[in-house]
């Protein structure tokens, strides 16, 4: 449960740092956060399939500072890649 909320924290403030940082991709407060959350949880789902060593190390009770950095890391970067895809569609459709 840890995991997932790592994952949709840092999704979050990705989506948010994305569509600050890229004012062409914005999609409003609530839209980036909204984006994020979903990145963040969706790539943070991906993770433990992609490095199993992750996720035998979080099912073990053993969830390193490396094994919170990674979901941190993979959730910020999920929600900044959904976010910046979003934007980039909405910015077509425009």
């Amino acid at each position: 449960m840890e995991q997932i909320l790592m994952n949709l924290i840092a999704g979050a403030i990705g989506g948010n740092a994305a569509g600050k940082a890229t004012p062409s991709f914005d999609l409003g407060t609530l839209g980036n956060t909204i984006s994020g959350l979903v990145g963040g949880g969706v790539l943070g789902q991906l993770i433990p399939l992609v490095l199993p060593a992750i996720s035998a190390a979080a099912q073990g009770g053993n969830l390193s500072v490396g094994g919170i950095l990674t979901n941190l890391i993979g959730g910020g970067v999920g929600g900044a890649v959904l976010t910046a895809i979003i934007g980039a569609v909405k910015n077509k459709a425009a």
